[in-house]
């Protein structure tokens, strides 16, 4: 059978993130980040001035946003992200209100899909919330890896998933056919006595490397050491601990509806700019 041209990428092995997420689980997760997004998600929704009665929390993997959001949605149902991208979200169009997502939709190798279905799945007026990794998220870890790499063994591999850009994820969500669509981020400093106790909190979080091409074969021990030695030269702070960066981008789009705010067609202003200004000018 051929290919689709059209297919996007796989760039995420899926089936292997739930490996590790299910690993970490048993192993004792590391929480803060997704417990500062359940928080912010919780404080986020108290400035939205209506009441939702059936949501949806879309691959969140924990039950913190379950718990932040509890009295605030009559249901909120658990829908898993597909290990197969060709597999659609279980959800039927225009069937809930409100759907949000936490630390999830960074490893969707169709986000534009995922997103396309996410608004079908809104009733009208319907909002979506979600935060998800991205830009400089672990930029000092890579910098070094990639440091330590070209230095020891000549070339680099990728080792660290790409992250999205605030400007790609606002208009994905335009693509995807939100109104009023908003994003921001919110960048978290955490500071660590090593980088490997870093990598430490990355396996107990589920969010190793997971990428179709990563190397298959163990990091070299003097690699390891080298990245170890680039981050505390490069990413220390005057006390000796390193600085790692998370950022966490928010997205929000309302599913269209009559009542919200509608943009004006071209050529109906009421007066022009060039008059504005001549006005102005002869005041």
């Amino acid at each position: 059978m051929a290919e689709n041209p059209n297919a996007a990428p796989i760039l995420f092995d899926r089936a292997l993130l739930r490996a590790r997420q299910s690993r970490a689980l048993r192993a004792g997760p590391a929480t803060f980040l997704l417990d500062r997004v359940a928080e912010d998600m919780q404080e986020r929704l108290r400035a939205v001035l209506r009441e939702f009665k059936n949501a949806a929390d879309i691959g969140t993997s924990g039950d913190q946003v379950r718990n932040a959001l509890a009295g605030r949605v009559d249901q909120l149902a658990r829908v898993d992200l597909p290990d197969l991208e060709s597999e659609p979200l279980a959800l039927q169009p225009e069937s809930i209100e409100l759907a949000v997502s936490a630390l999830a939709l960074q490893f969707v190798n169709d986000l534009p899909g995922v997103l396309a279905q996410i608004r079908r799945a809104l009733k009208p007026d319907g909002l979506l919330l979600a935060a998800m990794t991205g830009g400089d998220t672990l930029t000092e870890l890579r910098q070094s890896f990639a440091a330590a790499e070209a230095e020891l063994e000549g070339g680099v591999s990728p080792r660290v998933a790409p992250f999205a850009d605030l400007r790609d994820v606002g208009a994905l969500l335009q693509r995807a056919g939100f109104a009023l669509p908003v994003t921001d981020v919110d960048r978290i400093v955490v500071r660590y006595d090593s980088a490997f106790a870093l990598m430490a909190d990355l396996r107990r979080m589920g969010a190793t490397n997971v990428l179709v091409e990563r190397r298959r074969t163990p990091t070299r021990r003097a690699t390891l050491s080298r990245m170890a030695q680039i981050y505390a030269e490069r990413f220390a702070d005057a006390d000796g601990r390193l600085r790692a960066t998370f950022d966490v981008i928010w997205l929000s789009g309302w599913a269209p509806h009559a009542s919200q705010p509608q943009p004006l067609k071209p050529g109906s202003a009421k007066a022009s700019l060039a008059e504005a200004v001549k006005k102005l000018s002869s005041e």
